[in-house]
């Protein structure tokens, strides 16, 4: 089920190269996932990244009692 949300998450994210010199010029974000994004040196580095915030804002929702968001046809109680 987490596994599944994630994936899910992922197939939605937007990836950016910032033009500028940036020493993380990887960027990316989860549009229907309020704050998370993530940054890296390489585009696999943003992903590894991106999937580690994703887990930390499912688990701080989880804490707190918060509702997590359905991507698709994924949901997490």
């Amino acid at each position: 089920m987490l596994a599944e949300y994630i994936k899910a998450a992922l197939e939605r994210a937007e990836f950016e190269i910032m033009e500028d010199d940036e020493p993380k010029p990887y960027y990316a974000h989860v549009q229907e996932l309020p704050g998370v994004w993530a940054t890296g040196k390489t585009f696999e580095d943003c992903r590894n990244e991106l999937i580690s915030v994703i887990e930390g804002w499912i688990a701080l929702r989880l804490r707190l009692g918060d509702a997590i968001t359905t991507i698709g046809s994924h949901t997490i109680r």
